[in-house]
């Protein structure tokens, strides 16, 4: 089975992506489990992955949940829910997505083709999202959760040492409400084309800016800001070891 984007990527056989993945699939599932709604809307309206995908991350969610409450029996329920946050978001799962190359067998019309879809990071995560889902229905939740705790087992492995970094931007509010200087606001601003626009965001602690940080979303823009004012402020007031670590 070799499913071919819309436009001129080459083809790429989905054989070397179940080999990847170490779990069979049909080749049906797997199809639509890639078929991102670009492509289905050239195609004419054909079921796309998104489903999928919501059966995914609920599936990813259980088993990163479940996981850490058996590794780290010690962490708060505060601590846990940042080292999943960090798990399985966006950025995350889209470095684990190129490990496996997904960029290269996701089903993508010809304006996502033509703006580097294959690389972006919500299409690569939302496919990953997919898989699980397509491994859950094939194999039931041991077969899925034996391919999420592989493939997502270094960031699990890496939350629990990443302290204030797990969410920069609560790590940060934290910090300053220690402090006393009130809640951070971000002020972003947004450059370039829809399609590959960059935000810089800056946070604003006590009416002056504290940290500045850009990125291809707001969200990232606004964690990076956060994590340089984070820094800023420990390092000024002098305050004690990174939360976490």
């Amino acid at each position: 089975m070799k499913p071919k984007h819309s436009g001129g990527s080459a083809a790429v056989s989905a054989d070397q992506l179940i080999e990847k993945l170490e779990v069979p699939v049909d080749p049906e599932l797997l199809v639509l489990a890639l078929t991102h709604r670009s492509f289905a809307h050239e195609a004419g309206g054909i079921p796309t992955n998104e489903r999928l995908e919501f059966l995914g991350d609920a599936v990813l969610g259980l088993v990163v949940t479940e996981a850490l409450y058996r590794r780290h029996p010690e962490r708060s329920e505060g601590d846990l829910a940042k080292m999943r946050a960090a798990t399985v978001s966006q950025r995350a799962l889209a470095e684990t997505a190129r490990t496996l190359d997904l960029g290269g067998y996701v089903l993508l019309g010809k304006g996502e083709l033509a703006t580097d879809g294959a690389d972006k990071d919500s299409i690569l995560s939302d496919t990953l999202e997919a898989l699980f889902g397509a491994v859950y229905l094939a194999h039931g939740l041991e077969r899925a959760r034996a391919l999420v705790e592989r493939l997502v087992g270094p960031t699990l492995d890496a939350a629990a040492d990443l302290g204030a970094g797990l969410d920069w931007k609560t790590s940060l509010q934290e910090l300053t409400a220690e402090l006393g200087l009130g809640v951070p606001s971000y002020d972003i601003v947004g450059v370039g084309p829809d399609h590959a626009r960059t935000f810089t965001a800056h946070a604003v602690v006590g009416g002056e800016v504290h940290g500045t940080g850009a990125g291809p979303a707001k969200k990232i823009a606004e964690q990076r800001a956060a994590a340089v004012a984070y820094e800023t402020l420990r390092a000024i007031d002098g305050v004690g070891a990174t939360p976490g670590a």
